[in-house]
């Protein structure tokens, strides 16, 4: 067996293994394998029934918040506002049941439509008017972030809240809007099947339908795929409105499992929503954003931040993890691209 220059070894008979091409393929898969085989190992108790469903229940916002991301990725876009729709959306349906009394479902349906809005706003200021995808939706990040606060004088909105003109909240968030977040299904937490259930419409979206495949043509050549016939504005402009609602629906199961409003309570899943999208490019060597790759970039996330805390490891160098781990993801991805 001799070792090749280009990453690849010989085999008998002349056969060549790709190692890159391996590991470009497999290694999410692997890192993901070894490190539960690690904390099994390493901490009594944690491959248990309880402790997979606290990740999975733990990962759910952040996997919902890197779906979004990967709608918009896949016209080789990128949706920084997704954590601060998310965060409004929680607002929104928190003052929708506590401050207006208005119906449960309401509570569900309307920050969806509010997220389909952000993304139609988020399409006019990067296909009309020009603006980076980066530089609109940060830019779009901070007005949401600011209009959250103003909606709500900055306050978070929960159950008997003091109002500013005396007296409580008038209305009660209510408790089967509530489960949506909270409550369980064969043991399984609720936010968990709801998320499997995005990301499988996700993958059949983008894998078998002419739409998904009209966004990937046109993330992957606009100028071709418009050559080809393919109206590239409004499949751009589709995969933003489908990223504002996934985000928006993130939102509304935020707040049910907090049981309030509370302003920027998305922010901190942004990074690890991140990550896992842009992990999601190698997994099964797809090069491109996919759903099961998202799912699998967001559990590998879970699985470490979960093994490292029950592991007491200082909370201030678990980002240094995460980093590493999207620099070997992104490596092998564009390692690849390059070759």
């Amino acid at each position: 067996m001799n070792k090749l220059t280009n990453g690849s070894v010989l085999l008998g008979s002349n056969r060549k293994f790709d190692v890159f091409g391996f590991l470009y393929k497999y290694g999410t898969i692997i890192v993901t394998i070894l490190a539960i085989v690690y904390f099994s190992v390493s901490i009594e108790h944690w491959f248990t029934f309880g402790n997979m469903t606290n990740i999975f229940r733990s990962v759910s916002i952040v996997c919902l918040i890197a779906l979004a991301m990967t709608m918009s990725l896949t016209v080789d876009g990128f949706d920084l506002s997704t954590a601060a729709t998310a965060s409004f959306a929680a607002v929104i349906a928190a003052k929708i049941m506590i401050i207006w009394q208005l119906h449960p479902l309401l509570a569900v349906l309307l920050p969806i439509a509010v997220g389909c809005m952000i993304g139609l706003m988020n399409s006019f200021l990067i296909i009309k008017l020009g603006i980076s995808d980066m530089l609109a939706t940060l830019s779009m990040m901070f007005v949401i972030t600011g209009v959250s606060i103003t909606f709500q004088q900055g306050s978070a909105i929960y159950n008997y809240m003091p109002m500013l003109e005396g007296g409580v909240a008038p209305g009660l968030m209510s408790e089967g809007f509530k489960a949506i977040g909270q409550k369980e299904l064969f043991e399984i937490p609720i936010p968990v099947f709801i998320m499997l259930a995005v990301a499988i419409l996700v993958h059949v979206f983008l894998n078998w339908t002419k739409y998904g495949r009209f966004l990937y043509m046109t993330g992957g050549n606009v100028e071709a795929a418009r050559l080809s016939g393919i109206p590239t504005s409004k499949y751009r402009t589709l995969a933003y409105v489908l990223s504002g609602a996934i985000a928006a629906l993130a939102g509304v199961v935020l707040c049910a499992r907090l049981g309030s409003g509370e302003v920027d309570s998305a922010g901190p899943y942004l990074m690890d929503a991140v990550a896992a999208a842009y992990i999601g490019f190698s997994v099964l060597g797809a090069g491109k954003p996919n759903a099961f790759g998202t799912l699998l970039g967001a559990l590998l996330v879970g699985i470490l931040m979960n093994g490292l805390v029950m592991m007491s490891f200082p909370y201030y160098s678990q980002n240094i993890v995460k980093g590493v781990v999207l620099i070997l993801g992104l490596g092998l991805t564009y390692y690849k691209k390059k070759g």
